[in-house]
């Protein structure tokens, strides 16, 4: 089994920063792309940040220049660095895996979310 799990994510303070971690373990063969999501209410979920394997990116227009993607392909784990945070930026976040697991079927898997609060 794969499981993907988000955290770091809370309260901030408009201005202020946050780190999101999502961990992905279990029987993984291999791991492409990684990305980070959001849904606000009553909204579809949309793109924030992926991050491939070979490291390129690609971010959605609203957060160019303040989130910054990474991941660690030894650890298995994707990061969201997000500065600047604006009461916009309040949602849920979700990670996104493109992988292979055990069974050699590609399929792509999501973390359970984590909420973003961005308020004074």
């Amino acid at each position: 089994q794969v499981q993907v799990v988000e955290s770091g994510g809370g309260l901030v303070q408009p201005g202020g920063s946050l780190r999101l971690s999502c961990a992905t373990s279990g029987s993984i063969f291999r791991i492409y792309k990684m990305g980070w999501y959001r849904q606000f209410p009553k909204k579809e979920r949309e793109l924030v940040a992926v991050i491939n394997r070979n490291g390129s990116t690609n971010y959605a227009d609203s957060v160019k220049g303040r989130f910054t993607i990474s991941r660690d392909n030894a650890k298995n784990t994707v990061y969201l660095q997000m500065n600047s945070l604006k009461p916009e930026d309040t949602a849920v976040y979700y990670c996104n895996a493109d992988l292979i697991p055990s069974d050699y079927v590609r399929r792509n898997y999501w973390g359970q979310g984590t909420q973003v609060t961005v308020s004074s």
